[in-house]
């Protein structure tokens, strides 16, 4: 059976602090007044530079996974509970002194589609968009939206991501550059798979190998 895809939301977020990061670039040192001047310089220096993107990738991820549950003729409610075993996050990293995280993920959301690319800032762009530049974004629950079989067999519930990543290089209108990697998930997936039938997509053959027993036709090589 074929996964489901929802897309992801989120509410309550705080935009006056994603807006406020958008506006300069890091730098700055707790309780050190010289590199507080510094940061400042650095950031008005940095302000309205360039990114670049390159080796966009995108992949799913299984996120979640029950145990198989055995039903009888018409199906039934499953009662297994689903285990983590991958959790995903925003994440940013790079090599020297560069925009926030949010304005950093906020062009990679332009890249990416998931934000419109021709919003300026994040007010322009939309509450839908928030959650995407929000680095303390959690990952989707598991357990949510299942789908109730209809039919006999041995059934396995799972969850996953679709995640994109990709490597930047940002250009300071002074010709200084930083290099650096980002990555984020897009939308939240679920599915339902019978180990007794095969796989039919990268996610589901991946939640056959961690629940299905090795003889199952789901379990990849079958």
């Amino acid at each position: 059976m074929r996964g489901t895809v929802r897309r992801v939301c989120a509410a309550g977020l705080a935009v006056g602090a994603l807006v406020t990061a958008l506006t300069a670039c890091t730098g700055e040192t707790e309780g050190d007044g010289a590199a507080r001047e510094t940061g400042r310089a650095v950031g008005k220096a940095c302000a309205d530079g360039t990114f670049t993107w390159s080796r966009v990738t995108e992949r799913d991820r299984l996120t979640g996974v029950s145990a198989p549950e055995r039903l009888g003729t018409g199906g039934g409610r499953l009662q297994n509970p689903m285990r983590r075993v991958y959790t995903p996050g925003p994440s940013v990293h790079t090599d020297g002194p560069a925009p926030s995280a949010a304005e950093i993920l906020f062009s990679f959301g332009k890249k990416t589609g998931e934000i419109d690319s021709g919003a300026r800032t994040l007010a322009e762009a939309g509450a839908d968009t928030w959650a995407f530049t929000d680095v303390r974004l959690p990952a989707p629950e598991l357990d949510d939206g299942r789908v109730v079989p209809r039919a006999a067999g041995e059934f396995v519930q799972y969850a996953g991501v679709r995640e994109v990543s990709a490597d930047f290089r940002y250009t300071c209108p002074d010709g200084r550059t930083v290099s650096g990697h980002a990555r984020n998930w897009t939308v939240d997936l679920g599915g339902l798979m019978d180990c007794e039938e095969k796989a039919d997509s990268p996610l589901a053959r991946e939640a056959a190998r961690h629940s299905c027993g090795p003889a199952a036709p789901g379990r990849p090589g079958h």
